[in-house]
């Protein structure tokens, strides 16, 4: 899935390639996951605990291949920025594709947009599992 808003930024991005923080604050957003978790009762508070809350929502959303796939992308970022605050030295960095990518510490990277839509899709893997699974929890 294209990202035409994050285009511009090349022209402002740094030479390691890390569009910090105005970037990691844009891919914090996630507005449609947002209203979802609101109105289920889920509070996203950037922690692991909220990324297994996340997992246990029915996903009445897969009956809508439009709504399926945005909350992919929504819960994909939502995955990155819970890693990005909570695991030190983790930062965000846009693919040759502009995609945005998730760097560990030690230079992994995971494209948690895929992720997410593996979650939003399938429900495999689980967000908070994809987490313990970033950081070796």
């Amino acid at each position: 899935m294209g990202h035409g808003f994050l285009s511009s930024w090349r022209g402002t991005r740094s030479t390691t390639g890390t569009p910090e923080p105005a970037l990691a604050d844009l891919l914090a957003e996630c507005g449609l996951l947002r209203e979802l978790a609101e109105s289920s009762g889920v509070r996203l508070d950037d922690t692991e605990r909220s990324l297994t809350a996340l997992d246990q929502l029915l996903p009445r959303w897969r009956d809508d291949p439009e709504v399926s796939d945005w909350l992919g992308n929504d819960a994909g970022l939502y995955l990155g920025t819970v890693l990005r605050r909570t695991v030190p030295g983790t930062s965000w960095r846009l693919d040759r594709h502009d995609r945005p990518q998730i760097v560990l510490p030690g230079g992994r990277e995971l494209d948690v947009t895929a992720l997410g839509h593996s979650w939003a899709d399938q429900g495999s893997p689980q967000l908070g599992t994809a987490y313990l699974t970033a950081t070796d929890g």
